[in-house]
């Protein structure tokens, strides 16, 4: 085998689930604020991230359920919560603590809210 398969039978993808407070930043300057997108920016740019994404508002989502064979469609996010999902990472990493260690670099991890970490349960195609 070649050093390229042992790298990537040895690594585990995760999904970093970003919740936030979406009050944390209120009263933030615009400084601020930049300093803590930036934050961001640079995860993205970890050589381990090979995906992810910001989301709107928790008032943009809508929730589908289906009942009886038939879509039902709300408005809203699925429940009413302090923190909202408001993001998330795709990466690779060679063990959990990999995976810890680029999850405690998330700005909301300490400004309120919460990242989960959890492993695919069948690699990504």
């Amino acid at each position: 085998m070649s050093d390229d398969t042992d790298t990537e039978e040895s690594t585990v993808h995760y999904a970093l689930l970003i919740y936030t407070d979406p009050h944390a930043q209120d009263g933030d300057t615009d400084d601020e604020r930049a300093a803590v997108t930036a934050e961001y920016l640079a995860i993205r740019d970890d050589p381990r991230v090979w995906g992810g994404g910001h989301l709107t508002s928790a008032e943009m989502a809508s929730t589908v359920r289906v009942a009886d064979g038939a879509a039902l469609v709300t408005d809203g996010p699925f429940a009413d919560t302090k923190e909202v999902m408001a993001g998330y990472y795709l990466i690779e990493a060679d063990d959990l603590d990999g995976a810890l260690e680029v999850a405690g670099r998330v700005p909301a991890a300490r400004m309120g809210g919460a990242v989960e970490v959890r492993p695919f349960a069948l690699p990504p195609h």
